[in-house]
Parts: structure tokens; C-alpha cells; sequence
């Protein structure tokens, strides 16, 4: 049974409305209000499935109710119901469910409950779907949903800045941040009055593309002044979940080498590097030095016993990801000169010269020496 609540300043109006509604089977009307401040204060208790709001109320615009009433009830379907079809626009870019204009017919107003209970059927059926619910979001690259089957899909945001947000979100989930610090980083340009209606109206946009996953992710106010806060459940994130399986590896030895090797593999790229989030940049580094540090200690590994073709794989991907890192220069040219291949060495030399002289510096005096007596073995040898 879907509950509703009606939002219409005109009597008659409001009446007959309910009384329409009343008379169809699966939904029921839980209040009916004359005021938008009281519609919104008795909302957040009533928790209703829908609400039928008139675009033209005292004190706010129907839209802009709509956004608070939502505020308080993320999971809450909108239908409009006015005589005038010039804000019909408007009223979608809120991702409403329908637009009536009045008059009110009994048929439109069918047609109207039947689309709001086919979407409940929708999402009642994802979320028995187990494969529905156990969900991995993909952070490591891109942003992307993956679910148990293996399937992975890209939502389809309905902004950049949309993306963006929930990225943020689902970064600090379970956290509570505030608006003012939301619309200061992400509408730093707008006075607080347009900032705080670009956000009323993103986070709605992410609530809806939500809905569509079938997943119990919400995001939830803690009050209409304050902040925002996601609950995420039991959805897993693959940047977590690959630095937990790093940190539980013991130190790289014969017996967990293999485990190693696919630790480092399930790193695809940094963090939403994709995206060039700026405050994103701090997890990006963080997470970028894990990888490159186990990777180091994975080709002095391999080094040591000897494995000179396994080590140069590691330093080669080292550097093939990240080729101003010059932590991989110097430990080729060392692996490359026991395999006597003199121009390899010579290779990764002038590599890490031309790099750093990108940074007006040199190599250090060890490598440069290092270079210096190989060139001298290499000719006598020759």
C-alpha cells in the first residue's frame, strides 16, 4: 500500500483530490496539508511513498517544497499537480514521477498510482535480488558499479557534478558533513542562498540515480540545516577492500610470493583518477605510495633470490604506471647490467636523466658513480 500526502492551498481542490485518491486501490492518503512548512514538519514522521504537490503554495513554490520534503524523506516520489503546463520542465528536472494538470480526472489520476506502484514493485524485486544488494563500487581508476555477478555498469549522472558529490559522499560515508562545507567546495562562486538550491537539487539527482541499482544506499539528512550523511550497508569498495588485503600479507617470502604478485595486480590505477577530483588527491597520493613501496619491496625480492626476469617485470610496470617515480631507474639499470645487456642499462640511464632534468637536478653522485665504473667494466670487456 503506497502512503501519500497531498500539499494544495485550495479546499475544494485538496478535497477532491483526496477523495479521488481514496477511491483507488493500493494507496492511501496519511495527511493533507494547506501549508508547505507544516507538510514538511509532519512529512519527516509519516515517511509517505509519494506526495502531490501543487506548483503554486503560500510562502514557497511547490518546486522548492518538493526539495525540502525530500530532504526529510529521501526515498519520496513527486507528482506536481497545477493548472498551468509552463512549469512542467522545471518540475522534471526534479526527476518528478508525473505532471496532472487540472482539472483532475479519475483516469489521469489511475494512470498516475499505477506508475508509482509498478516503480515499487521495480525496486521491491531488486532488492530481494540478492545479486542486487551484494555490490562492489569501484573507486580505483573510475567510478564505476560492480555487482555480484560480475557485471559492471557506469549510472548514468545526470551532471558532473552529480558524479562528483556522490564520489565525495561515499568517500566519507557514515560520516555527517555539513552543506555550508558541501556548497562552499562545490559552489564556491554562488551566494549561500543558489549554492544551497544547487545542492538541494544534486543530492536529489544522486538519491534517484541510486534508486535505479536496486541497492539500500541512502542518503540521509540530519536536519534540514545541518548536513547530509550516506549509509552505504553492506556495499563493499574496492579501495578499501585492496589495502585491507594488503596490510594482512606478511612480509613477501617463498611461500606467499604468488599472493603478493596478486595483491599488486588488483591495483588498476589510483584513486578516481579518472575524475582529477582535487580533494581527492590527498587519498590518490596515499594510496599511489602503498602500491609503489609494495611493489619496490617486491622487486628486491625477487632480486635477492636471484630472479632477475621476475624482478625487471615489477620495475617495468613500476615505472610504466608511474614514470616520474624514480625509485625504478636505478634498480634496472642494475638488473639489466647482470644480464650483461648494455644497452637496456644505458636505456634507464638516460631515462632518469632526462627526468630529472625536467626538475633541474642530477642523478644522485652514487648512481652517477655506479654508471661510471659499469661503463669502465663494459668497455674492458668489449
Amino acid at each position: 500500500m503506497l502512503k501519500a500526502i497531498i500539499l494544495e492551498d485550495e479546499p475544494l481542490a485538496a478535497l477532491q483530490m483526496n477523495r479521488m485518491l481514496e477511491a483507488i486501490p493500493g494507496i492511501e492518503v496519511a495527511g493533507s496539508y494547506s501549508d508547505p512548512d507544516e507538510a514538511i514538519a509532519k512529512a519527516e514522521g509519516l515517511q509517505p511513498d509519494v506526495a502531490f504537490l501543487d506548483i503554486h503554495l503560500p510562502g514557497k513554490s511547490g518546486i522548492q517544497a518538493a526539495e525540502l520534503l525530500q530532504e526529510v524523506c529521501p526515498e519520496l516520489d513527486i507528482v506536481f499537480v497545477t493548472a498551468y503546463d509552463k512549469y512542467a520542465v522545471h518540475a522534471f528536472d526534479l526527476n518528478a514521477i508525473d505532471y496532472v494538470l487540472k482539472p483532475l480526472h479519475k483516469e489521469r489520476l489511475l494512470k498516475t498510482v499505477q506508475r508509482l506502484t509498478d516503480k515499487a514493485q521495480f525496486f521491491r524485486r531488486a532488492r530481494e535480488d540478492d545479486s542486487s544488494r551484494s555490490m562492489r563500487i569501484r573507486l580505483l581508476q573510475t567510478i564505476q558499479f560492480e555487482r555480484r555477478n560480475g557485471t559492471v555498469e557506469r549510472l548514468k549522472w545526470r551532471t558532473a557534478k552529480a558524479q562528483e558529490l556522490f564520489a565525495y559522499l561515499i568517500h566519507h560515508r557514515g560520516q555527517a558533513v555539513r552543506k555550508s562545507d558541501l556548497q562552499e567546495m562545490f559552489w564556491p562562486d554562488l551566494e549561500a542562498k543558489k549554492a544551497s538550491a544547487h545542492l538541494y537539487t544534486t543530492i536529489y539527482h544522486i538519491r534517484q540515480a541510486l534508486k535505479d541499482t536496486g541497492t539500500d544506499i541512502g542518503i540521509r539528512s540530519m536536519n534540514i540545516k545541518e548536513g547530509y550523511i550516506l549509509d552505504a550497508g553492506d556495499i563493499r569498495i574496492d579501495s578499501e577492500e585492496w589495502e585491507r588485503d594488503l596490510t594482512r600479507l606478511e612480509a613477501v617470502h617463498t611461500g606467499n610470493a604468488a599472493e603478493h604478485r596478486k595483491v599488486l595486480d588488483l591495483y588498476p590505477g589510483d584513486f578516481l583518477a579518472d575524475c582529477d577530483y582535487l580533494w581527492a588527491e590527498n587519498e590518490r597520493q596515499r594510496l599511489r605510495i602503498l602500491w609503489i613501496e609494495h611493489a619496490r619491496k617486491l622487486g628486491e625480492f625477487y632480486a635477492g633470490l636471484g630472479q632477475v626476469n621476475e624482478a625487471i617485470l615489477i620495475y617495468n610496470r613500476m615505472q610504466e604506471k608511474y614514470p616520474h617515480f624514480e625509485g625504478s631507474y636505478f634498480p634496472l639499470m642494475k638488473l639489466y647490467a647482470s644480464l650483461r645487456d648494455r644497452k637496456a642499462v644505458e636505456d634507464q640511464f638516460n631515462r632518469l636523466c632526462a627526468l630529472l632534468k625536467e626538475m633541474d637536478v642530477l642523478p644522485e653522485v652514487s648512481v652517477q658513480m655506479w654508471m661510471e665504473k659499469w661503463r669502465e667494466g663494459a668497455a674492458i670487456v668489449l
